[in-house]
């Protein structure tokens, strides 16, 4: 399904340099893994409920709770990237 021709296209598009054995080696998985998903599309799911999590959770949450500012000083303590009160970024 997959040939070595393939991979090579698919790496070269994502700029990655690979050998022509490398190549092979992929396609022989890719190859496995399309097997894998074929063998999953005979799965019988007709009457089966979609779950979007496999186990019951409930979200553990917490409330607010106000804490002091740091001082602008300490702030910017460990940072050689600050400029007039606010963080420098990176130039465009």
């Amino acid at each position: 399904m997959v040939d070595a021709d393939k991979v090579q296209e698919v790496a070269e598009n994502a700029r990655i340099n690979i050998s022509e054995d490398e190549a092979s080696d992929f396609a022989e998985d890719f190859d496995e893994v399309l097997e894998m998903f074929e063998k999953l599309e005979e799965v019988d799911t007709e009457d089966v409920e979609p779950a979007f999590h496999p186990i019951d959770i409930s979200p553990e949450t917490r409330e607010d709770e106000k804490e002091e500012t740091l001082e602008k000083s300490e702030v910017f303590r460990n940072t050689e990237n600050e400029e007039e009160g606010f963080f420098r970024g990176p130039s465009a």
